[in-house]
């Protein structure tokens, strides 16, 4: 039998909701919160993979359990990222890989794609040439833009993704690699803005042993780890003046010069670059460089924004309160036309990431299987506060001008203080299970 199932056990929901974007539509997901109960899979024909989330002892004992079944499954271990001890013992006990926490998708996807190789050729063989599908749109705009992708992603150019914050650039950027002859490589990603500017240089193009005072090993920069795969920019409009020097040279001659490095490197990677940014203003002010503009604006993607297609707002509904139903029992089905038309006229200043939020902030206030106008936060509803739909909670979270995520959290917090702490009258009183209430607990950090 072909291996067609993974494996996950983690109590964190976030790897969950991560390993979902990753896994092909034909592999099913098993998920275990501990190795006790993970290890009782062991037994199915079926299991390519495991990804065991947690500290070394669970690891270790996990390692040792599938080193006593013949024909076992790779396994794929997440870890602390201090602990480079652990990472050596894990893969001295037989880890396909060691991934750190918080992971990301494109680690994640790089990791898996190549477990689930050595699990089967097979199965690599079946594994969706791209990501596109992940993209969740009904507007021609949308199609007529992934199409463009697609048929970019075959060339080796360099590509510009624009578009505002939370349109989906990174999911492009993905798409774009899984798609192209590269798809095998490496996708490495760096967030240009998240990165101090002093760190820039040396997260980019590495650095030797002695380069400065706490250089105690040589370090290889994101476009070393990128060798044979894609390179992805962030915010590439953060840029420092001087790292947009370094990364002109490298477009240029395909050469890095890690930092107190005698000798130069040649790499073999694709850049995609995006930007919520105006670049040609920020040229005109002199931020950012006209000549690296022309090296990255080799083939552009404009990603319009949500309030530009309204025809996508509905799929994408439908398809977060899908995830909320599989991932803690969402009760909410369906939308009222009525309540649709609120949403579509909505200026959506966050985008699709605003849509989330405002969908995780449904299946918190609404306790009916049906959103209504009434069920939507004030701020969509442009200032009008929400009726309260059956929790004790103060009517003061609900005010207008507060972030979905604050809300949420002073919620569950409410509720929690009303309960003196006991879980199951507080989600008595929010009306939702115990489970969507530990969720919530853990993604705020609320113990």
């Amino acid at each position: 039998m072909n291996p067609t199932t993974v494996l996950l056990i983690s109590r964190d929901p976030h790897i969950r909701r991560v390993l979902e974007q990753v896994i092909p539509s034909h592999i099913r997901m098993l998920t275990a919160t501990d190795v006790a109960s993970g290890v009782t899979e062991l037994h199915r024909p079926d299991l390519a993979l495991i990804l065991c989330e947690g500290g070394p002892e669970s690891s270790q004992s996990l390692l040792h359990q599938v080193s006593l079944h013949p024909g076992s499954p790779s396994v794929i271990v997440i870890g602390p990222r201090d602990s480079a001890r652990d990472a050596v013992d894990a893969m001295r006990a037989g880890a396909a890989d060691y991934l750190t926490a918080p992971v990301t998708v494109a680690d994640l996807d790089t990791a898996v794609r190549r477990a689930l190789s050595m699990a089967s050729p097979t199965l690599a063989a079946k594994q969706p040439a791209d990501r596109f599908d992940l993209i969740v749109s009904r507007s021609p705009q949308m199609q007529l833009i992934k199409q463009l992708a697609r048929e970019v992603a075959q060339t080796d150019a360099t590509v510009l993704i624009t578009g505002e914050s939370g349109t989906g650039k990174e999911l492009f950027a993905q798409a774009i690699h899984s798609a192209s002859p590269r798809a095998l490589g490496p996708l490495v990603a760096l967030n240009c803005a998240g990165i101090p500017e002093h760190l820039l240089e040396s997260e980019l193009f590495g650095y030797h042993q002695g380069a400065f005072t706490d250089a105690k090993h040589t370090k290889p920069g994101r476009f070393q780890l990128a060798e044979g795969g894609t390179l992805f920019l962030d915010e590439i409009g953060e840029m420092s003046a001087a790292a947009q020097a370094k990364l002109l040279r490298v477009l240029e001659d395909h050469r890095v010069d890690p930092l107190g490095d005698t000798h130069s490197h040649t790499v073999n990677i694709r850049v995609i670059a995006a930007t919520n940014e105006d670049l040609p203003a920020q040229i005109k002010t002199g931020r950012f460089r006209l000549d690296l503009y022309y090296r990255l604006n080799v083939y552009q993607l404009r990603i319009p924004p949500l309030r530009e297609r309204p025809e996508d707002i509905e799929p994408i509904l439908d398809h977060f309160l899908a995830q909320a139903r599989r991932d803690h029992g969402c009760r909410i089905t369906g939308i009222r036309p009525e309540a649709l038309a609120v949403l579509q006229r909505h200026h959506w200043p966050g985008n699709v990431r605003e849509l989330h939020n405002v969908v995780e902030w449904l299946t918190i206030t609404c306790k009916e299987p049906i959103i209504e106008p009434r069920h939507l936060p004030a701020s969509v509803k442009t200032g009008t506060v929400p009726e309260q739909t059956g929790s004790d909670l103060k009517p003061s979270l609900l005010a207008f001008g507060l972030s979905f995520q604050d809300m949420e959290k002073k919620m569950l917090e409410e509720a929690l203080r009303k309960s003196g702490g006991n879980v199951s009258e507080a989600s008595r009183l929010l009306k939702i299970t115990r489970n969507t209430l530990r969720y919530r607990m853990a993604k705020h950090h609320i113990q």
